[in-house]
């Protein structure tokens, strides 16, 4: 019988396998980000896991929706304003987004984001303070997001421990509970919102003319800054996808694809050694100190040796345990 989270694979890959013209869901691009499908499909090839939504990392300027004014009946002079929020949610409009750092030119005078981002250059001198339930806009650089629907703990614990490896920080699961039919199905949220960017920029008057607070140097500044944080970005997509196809290959195959890399070497391993040469060199100093003959460098290997043995032996697995 077919589990509950085969048939939500396969009606998730049915939907993806459409053609791209035809294909739309809820985010603003309407499908899945170039930049990131080889990833999505890589993923969506592995058994235990698909993925249910998607971001690859995006700049954006984004103007809030109307804030609707609360009336307090106990007291009606308190006018609350409730911020529909800059994400998206509760109305708004995009005015402008970029799955790619946006391309720069040599000089100053090359570029011209005020139009690019369609604000208006502000003529006058603002005569007061903004009022709270203005509606601003803002200049955003948010990284990627995926949301992964798991067929166990093991599989969701895997995509954790790469998405945290990988500089992931805000990672975490949901839907840990059994369902009626006792299965567990995680749902893996990889994300990082630490090197996300928000800035104000603007704002949209009384005639719906979307002025500019700042000028044209600091919008590129604030490109320059997210263009950077799109490549650390891409860094991070790539060290979690090695990180995450190394667990998964590892499992099937009972071997890692990276052990015939040269030069590579697993972290356990390496401070497994680092461990077991630290001991030797502490051994070969007490020695030393205690007008014994110096230790041939022979004998230093053999300790290192017999220290990763006696570690294999602590362990159980041979994965040394950070000292």
């Amino acid at each position: 019988m077919q589990s509950q989270f085969e048939a939500k694979k396969q009606q998730i890959l049915r939907d993806l396998d459409v053609p791209e013209n035809e294909y739309h869901d809820l985010s603003p691009k309407g499908s899945v980000d170039e930049p990131i499908r080889c990833l999505i499909n890589e993923m969506n090839r592995l058994s235990g896991m698909v993925t249910t939504s998607s971001c690859s990392g995006r700049i954006s300027v984004f103007l809030e929706g109307k804030k609707k004014v609360v009336q307090n009946i106990a007291i009606e002079k308190d006018r609350k304003a409730v911020p529909t929020g800059p994400g998206g949610k509760g109305g708004g409009s995009w005015l402008y987004i970029s799955h790619y750092p946006v391309e720069l030119g040599s000089s100053d005078l090359s570029s011209d984001f005020m139009t690019m981002f369609a604000l208006q250059r502000r003529r006058d001198r603002l005569e007061q303070t903004l009022q709270s339930d203005c509606q601003y806009i803002h200049f955003k650089f948010e990284p990627m997001i995926l949301h992964v629907l798991t067929a166990s703990m093991d599989d969701s614990q895997k995509i954790l421990t790469a998405a945290l490896g990988a500089g992931f920080r805000e990672s975490g699961a949901l839907s840990l509970r059994p369902s009626k039919s006792g299965d567990i199905n995680p749902v893996v949220a990889v994300r990082s919102t630490g090197y996300s960017l928000d800035a104000i920029i603007g704002y949209q008057n009384e005639q719906g003319d979307n002025v500019a607070l700042v000028d044209e140097n600091y919008l590129r500044t604030l490109v320059n800054i997210a263009n950077e944080r799109f490549r650390i970005n891409y860094e991070r997509i790539a060290r979690f996808r090695a990180e995450l196809l190394q667990q998964y290959t590892e499992r099937q195959t009972g071997t890692s694809t990276l052990d015939n890399n040269a030069g590579w070497e697993d972290a356990d391993v390496r401070r497994q050694r680092k461990r077991a040469e630290g001991l030797a060199r502490q051994q070969q100093s007490q020695n030393q100190k205690s007008n014994k003959s110096p230790v041939p460098s022979s004998e230093v290997d053999e300790g290192v040796d017999i220290i990763f043995t006696h570690l294999d032996q602590e362990t159980g697995k041979g994965q040394a345990m950070d000292t």
